[in-house]
């Protein structure tokens, strides 16, 4: 059984940073990106891509000062000996730590994620098969396409709208509200998804 405890971090603003600046790196740097953190880069050599992207680079090794006012950091050296530097370093500072494609030196792991506006699915296997995370990802992204993000903005406005009248929606039955708003938005679900099931 898993240990682990899905959250999803709010980063926007916040200082991360990702040490390495090889392929896998811009990947990680590109998700932080889309999640409004702050993030600087350090490598000694940075792959093309890194130059189109609001980052601050140091072209350099690490620097054990460089996790200073960290909230989050991703490692992808591929080095190992310097991978258990900063993850050892993290856990005493109490910095969240994530080293690509090696769980043990991870405080959390990273799902494969669809993002269509506000929804957020993911997929994750507590970081024992990331390609099946991934195969996953892919089989449903073409069900789950950019229409859901208008069906998330109507619920929520639905969802205000309840507030404002003073009432709670914590056990209103959401199923009619959610049909409704798939069909206003042409969403056609296969049968084993349809909200009613």
């Amino acid at each position: 059984m898993s240990d682990h405890f899905p959250v999803n971090l709010v980063l926007r603003e916040r200082s991360c940073l990702v040490v390495g600046a090889g392929r896998v790196a811009l990947r990680k740097t590109e998700q932080l990106l889309v999640a409004g953190a702050s993030v600087t880069v350090v490598a000694p050599s940075v792959v093309g891509g890194f130059d189109d992207l609001p980052v601050e680079v140091i072209r350099r090794e690490f620097a054990v000062a460089d996790l200073d006012g960290r909230r989050l950091v991703i490692t992808a050296t591929g080095d190992r000996v310097v991978d258990q530097m900063i993850f050892d370093e993290c856990e005493r500072r109490g910095i969240w730590i994530n080293s690509a494609d090696d769980p043990q030196r991870c405080s959390f792991t990273l799902p494969a994620t669809i993002r269509r506006g506000d929804l957020l699915v993911t997929f994750s296997t507590a970081g024992s098969s990331p390609g099946l995370s991934s195969w996953l990802r892919r089989r449903f992204e073409g069900l789950i396409d950019e229409r859901f993000a208008a069906v998330v903005d109507d619920l929520a406005a639905e969802r205000r709208r309840i507030h404002e009248l003073g009432e709670s929606t914590e056990n209103l039955d959401w199923t009619p509200l959610i049909e409704r708003a798939l069909v206003r938005h042409g969403v056609n679900l296969p049968e084993e998804m349809e909200v009613g099931s």
